[in-house]
């Protein structure tokens, strides 16, 4: 009985030794095959870097004032009769606003002009008298002390007629004072005086308010470095004149402005406790959407690149010890880690100082999958694109 166990091993190791065989012959060409084909390339999202002109900005917060200001005051002082116009609309310069009751003032002019009629009738008379005592004392007739104090009386007479006449003048400005008119055009507030109120020359509070803002005004506070900055980049433009670079503006709500504003002019004194000064910009409001008193945002320009090299910031990895790599792909399709020196970011991608040259690609999304050497499938990058709140 054990001699037949035994016969009946023997036999089935014999039968299975051709089958092992067949399947380590199998194995080994798979292998082999492997190891020629090499590792499997890495998919990654690729871009070609282009030099391109971008402007690095200082944003800057800024109080919006009007382009001119009239407070509407009164030059003469009497009670109001009439208001002329709607608060909040547009008026043009010399546009009546305020009557005031001009009875007081038409009489002044008449007796102006009664005062000035007697003058004249008065030279009148002097002059006659003078021609009388000139003609006595050519024959003689009279003493030279009578023709002295006729040449005095027409001389008094003269000057009186003068100031009668510039009383008149005056007291006619007055009656036209009566009428209060606009000095400038532009929209005009609220009113602080109505019908029946007493108007003076004197008082502390004007009656309206009218401001141009067809233009504004948008008021900064700038570093003394940034603004030395700012001459640099106006020079470099080839023109040394800081108004016409142009100056981005971001509304309240800091949506773009559809309007570019330039620079007016800087203070020339620098605050000794911050180190700033002041800086004023003229924008253009055409559609009366930036009012006085609100504060914006200012994009003041503090560099101009000629020829940029921007990459997008998933681009961009650290190796151990924090320093910035880009993963370039060569000719022959393999990924190599660079590292490169990073500057600001503009537009949401990096400034690349240095260790990058134009017209090199760049991996940016499947940097995980990269490895020095490792051949790559590339496909083209998207721009990612942001939706402005």
């Amino acid at each position: 009985m054990p001699m037949q166990r035994g016969s009946r091993f023997w036999i089935l190791g014999v039968l299975c030794l051709p089958a092992l065989l067949l399947c380590a012959c199998s194995d080994q060409p798979a292998a082999e095959a492997g190891a020629a084909t090499g590792p499997e390339p890495a998919r990654v999202s690729v871009m070609t870097v282009r030099p391109q002109a971008v402007t690095l900005y200082d944003e800057l917060p800024g109080r919006v004032s009007a382009f001119r200001t009239a407070e509407i005051r009164a030059q003469v002082s009497g009670i109001i009769q009439k208001k002329l116009f709607e608060e909040g609309r547009f008026v043009d310069a010399d546009t009546p606003l305020f009557q005031i009751d001009p009875a007081p003032f038409l009489a002044d002019v008449d007796a102006a002009a009664a005062v000035l009629a007697r003058a004249e009738a008065e030279r009148v008379n002097a002059k006659a008298k003078f021609e009388r005592a000139r003609s006595l004392s050519e024959q003689k007739i009279t003493s030279d002390e009578a023709l002295n104090n006729a040449t005095t009386i027409l001389a008094q007479a003269k000057a009186s007629v003068e100031e009668a006449r510039a009383n008149l003048d005056r007291r006619k400005l007055e009656l036209s004072n009566a009428t209060i008119r606009s000095p400038i055009s532009g929209t005009i507030g609220q009113s602080f005086m109505t019908e029946g109120g007493l108007a003076s020359s004197s008082a502390a509070t004007p009656l309206a308010v009218v401001q141009q803002i067809d233009q504004v005004y948008v008021d900064v506070r700038q570093s003394s470095v940034s603004l030395e900055s700012l001459r640099d980049t106006a020079s470099e433009s080839g023109s040394g004149d800081l108004e016409e670079l142009p100056v981005g503006i971001r509304t309240i709500t800091g949506k773009p402005y559809d309007h570019a504003g330039r620079v007016l002019f800087s203070d020339i004194s620098v605050d000794s406790a911050t180190g700033s000064l002041g800086l004023r910009i003229v924008v253009p409001n055409p559609d009366k959407q930036l009012l006085p008193g609100m504060f914006i945002r200012t994009m003041v320009p503090r560099k101009v690149y000629s020829a940029a090299l921007l990459v997008p910031q998933e681009a961009v990895t650290r190796d151990l010890a924090g320093k910035p790599q880009l993963i370039i792909v060569g000719k022959d399709k393999t990924g190599t880690r660079r590292t490169v020196e990073l500057g600001p970011v503009i537009d949401g991608k990096y400034l690349v100082k240095s260790g990058l040259a134009p017209g090199e690609t760049i991996v940016v999304l499947g940097l995980e999958r990269v490895q020095n050497g490792q051949p790559l499938e590339t496909s083209p990058s998207q721009p990612s694109t942001t939706t402005e709140s």
